[in-house]
């Protein structure tokens, strides 16, 4: 049985500390150890996307990613990207804008945008398609959901 050691991060703004195995990778620790089970786990390859978190401000694939490598780390989940007031003005986009179906790639898509929108407020829909890439959706196609992440940047934008 591999080793157990202690990983300190900040999860959705709250600092946890949490004895894990060595070898745990990420998506493990989030959905089994503490019940974010927004984050999914689809081809565990690095191939769906529906894993994705940000981690220090990166959108990053949590099914490849070691847990001990958050240690010390900043990390948003889909749960932690609402507030008091309300639903993060992405995930209104998607549901205003149809960008919803199974939901399973989601959280992933949703992440992935608020990575981009951090970064870049006013993404063209080029930039847009790059940076959800790595996020693969069955159901909607991805016009919607590009439209939905262009409509969020409008609305950051006109606050």
């Amino acid at each position: 049985m591999a080793a157990l050691i202690k990983i300190s991060f900040t999860l959705n703004g709250a600092h946890r500390e949490i004895w894990t195995r060595a070898d745990r990778l990420l998506v493990d620790l989030l959905r089994e150890d503490l019940g974010l089970t927004g984050t999914k786990k689809g081809c565990e390859q690095g191939e769906c996307g529906a894993c994705t978190v940000i981690m220090n401000g990166e959108a990053v694939l949590s099914c490849l990613m070691p847990a001990q490598k958050a240690e010390g780390a900043e990390i948003l989940t889909v749960e932690g990207m609402a507030d008091t007031k309300g639903l993060h003005v992405l995930q209104e986009s998607f549901l205003k804008e149809g960008a919803v179906q199974c939901g399973y790639c989601t959280p992933g898509m949703l992440l992935s945008a608020k990575a981009l929108l951090d970064k870049n407020p006013q993404p063209d829909s080029a930039e847009v398609a790059r940076a959800i890439s790595g996020n693969l959706c069955r159901c909607t196609g991805y016009a919607s959901i590009i439209r939905a992440v262009k409509k969020a940047a409008e609305k950051k934008s006109n606050e």
